[in-house]
């Protein structure tokens, strides 16, 4: 059995050592250290305690130091802070990365490690780097951060492959319905080429050139697959090449896609048809003619979540009215109206007049407005009324707008994209770094849906809960170590990680 000896020693200064009765014989094993002061003491007989622990077989029953032994053995004073870190929050994206199996990805420490700080820090890229630096100790340099990117590009597929493997493991996913939605991604520049093009922006970012990225979820919002198309891209003609991307790598026989209205045309349906694709799509109702429409308002009659059913040459078209809805559209319907009725009692012209729903120019006169009572009649006939194509004949009308109300998940990822992720403003200009920001970005959001739908929690409030737990970083100059704290971690943290299937 090993022990603690503490001896003077000619400069009257307090050795500490390791030793050991050998048939009655003291040998010594290690020597600690010397010491002035009882608290310099302590700290050494301390380092000697945590020496037995590692290399004695036989350890007391008892405590190695004496009762008198406080149970932090650190001499304050002779210690130097060093600041703290967030390494729970490290350790658990870590894992959930580890989860994905993004650690088998050639570069896998240096991609990890910016999906990471895309996540705990969204920013620039060398943001990211100075982020991992100072709150994780972990160092990657700009030179092997630049080299890197262009390689993530390839890994495109074998990412979505294991994303996917991830969404059929744990949500159940098989193909059988996914969502579809677009938007625009812009850029600090000015300056457009063969993909960054100026076209119409969703962030008001008219002057800027932008990319289009249209992303696949599945009916929990969950990330399945994206695609990058040039920001003068028509909307509708997004929706073909993402669907056939996807089919054509999975193999798919079934697949039933739901949309915004958007993406309804002539070619996108005959595009569906023609693969075997069921769809549901929202529909553009002021686009119907007013006959359509007034038969429509006839046969709903107001009844509330009341459905009817027309055949139309791009499916059927099935409308609801609701009740809710239709006092919602009212109270805008009027604010419109009045607006439109304020801005022609003006007598100096308006240059809102020509931006004004309700208005219309006066006997082909440019600068002469009245009502368009024609809209407002056509306005006023649709209140509380929603359509949707679609060609499940066999399927119910009420469960048709079930799976098109999921559709707000696709914009919820979005807005996970833009605000928690940051994805845009983009400010790199090369394609394969345009390409590998939108794919850390995708494996980013693909961990943060996870989180999110494993413990109903938004991945904002988790991401706080996580960064209260911090580890203090003490340097022990008596026994020239680093002593790290940890802060307590309280019970709802512990129920976030058995949620994910992490353990603490």
């Amino acid at each position: 059995m090993l022990h603690i000896r503490t001896t003077k020693t000619s400069s009257k200064a307090t050795a500490v050592q390791v030793v050991e009765y050998v048939r009655r014989k003291m040998v010594i094993l290690i020597h600690i250290g010397s010491a002035h002061n009882e608290e310099e003491i302590l700290s050494l007989k301390r380092i000697a305690s945590e020496w037995i622990l590692k290399n004695d077989k036989q350890t007391s029953l008892f405590s190695i130091l004496d009762k008198k032994t406080p149970s932090s053995l650190i001499a304050l004073d002779k210690c130097q802070y060093l600041g703290f870190r967030y390494q729970l929050l490290y350790d658990v994206l870590s894992n959930l990365s580890v989860l994905f199996k993004f650690h088998l990805l050639p570069n896998y420490k240096i991609l990890t490690d910016l999906i990471i700080a895309r996540i705990a820090s969204p920013g620039s890229k060398i943001h990211s780097l100075e982020f991992l630096e100072g709150f994780f100790g972990i160092k990657h340099s700009r030179r092997d951060l630049y080299r890197n990117l262009a390689s993530f590009v390839p890994l495109k597929d074998e990412v979505e492959a294991k994303i996917i493997s991830i969404a059929k493991k744990e949500f159940t996913f098989n193909f059988s319905l996914v969502f579809y939605d677009l938007t625009t991604l812009y850029f600090e520049s000015f300056e457009s080429d063969d993909l960054r093009k100026i076209g119409f922006s969703k962030d008001n970012k008219t002057n800027q050139p932008q990319i289009m990225i249209g992303l696949l979820v599945n009916d929990s919002g969950f990330p399945i697959s994206y695609q990058t198309f040039a920001g003068n891209k028509f909307e509708g003609h997004t929706l073909m090449p993402s669907i056939l991307a996807l089919r054509k790598k999975y193999k798919i026989d079934e697949m039933t896609v739901v949309a915004d209205a958007a993406m309804i045309s002539d070619e996108n349906v005959l595009f569906l048809k023609a693969n075997n694709l069921n769809y549901i799509v929202g529909a553009r109702m002021a686009n119907l003619s007013i006959s359509d429409i007034e038969k429509i308002s006839k046969e709903l009659n107001l009844v509330d979540d009341a459905t009817i059913r027309i055949n139309t040459p791009k499916g059927i078209l099935i409308c609801h009215f609701a009740s809710n809805r239709y006092r919602k559209d009212k109270i805008e319907m009027e604010k419109q109206i009045n607006k439109a009725k304020f801005l022609l009692k003006e007598s100096d012209p308006n240059p809102a007049r020509k931006r004004t729903k309700f208005l219309k120019h006066k006997d082909n006169d440019k600068n002469n407005y009245e009502l368009n009572h024609q809209l407002i009649h056509k306005a006023h006939l649709l209140l509380g009324i929603k359509g949707y194509y679609s060609n499940l004949e066999n399927m119910p009308d009420i469960e048709i707008i079930k799976q098109y109300r999921n559709l707000w998940r696709v914009e919820k990822a979005f807005r996970i994209s833009k605000s928690d992720l940051q994805i845009r403003p983009i400010f790199h200009f090369k394609e394969n770094s345009i390409h590998a920001h939108l794919l850390v970005c995708f494996m980013a959001l693909a961990i943060c849906k996870f989180i999110e739908i494993k413990t109903g929690r938004s991945i904002g409030s988790v991401l706080k809960m996580l960064r209260g737990v911090t580890d203090a970083r003490i340097f022990d100059k008596v026994g020239k170590r680093e002593v790290v704290l940890r802060s307590e971690i309280g019970g709802e943290v512990v129920e976030v990680l058995e949620k994910v299937g992490l353990s603490y």
